[in-house]
């Protein structure tokens, strides 16, 4: 989902103009961007919780070469779901799943291994022999 679609959502939904309800949802990121810039903390009932942390600067390493670096200080930001919104995605989740298994799709953690299983079939040689038939050749 975009700013673009949140503005059409609250157009669709509250009523306003167009460029009311951008303005609104601009008004409103602005204030949450203003409020973590200042480092303080956002809690949004309901939703979660949004934490501006300072990380203090480290020595970490370069992965090509393996070689020492200085990672700077830096501000970052975490997000914390409330316990409402998990119970909530967890929900639509359960439903997801059960729809689509009274359609006779498999559930998503057995898509994944199906698509592992596939990996390995696409591993097998191309003319469907194996190492062990081809040494009898």
């Amino acid at each position: 989902m975009t700013k673009a679609d949140i503005i059409e959502s609250v157009y669709e939904k509250v009523g306003f103009s167009k460029k009311e309800a951008a303005e609104i949802v601009e008004m409103v990121f602005d204030t949450i961007k203003e409020t973590l810039e200042r480092g303080e903390k956002i809690k949004i009932s309901g939703f979660g919780n949004f934490i501006v942390r300072d990380k203090k600067s480290r020595v970490g390493r370069n992965p090509q070469t393996g070689q020492e670096i200085e990672i700077s200080a830096r501000r970052v930001l975490t997000f914390r779901p409330s316990q409402v919104l998990k119970n909530a995605l967890n929900a639509s989740a359960e439903a997801a799943e059960a729809a689509s298994a009274s359609q006779g799709d498999l559930p998503l953690d057995h898509e994944l291994a199906g698509d592992s299983a596939e990996a390995e079939v696409a591993g097998t040689p191309a003319n469907g022999t194996s190492s062990s038939s081809s040494s009898g050749s």
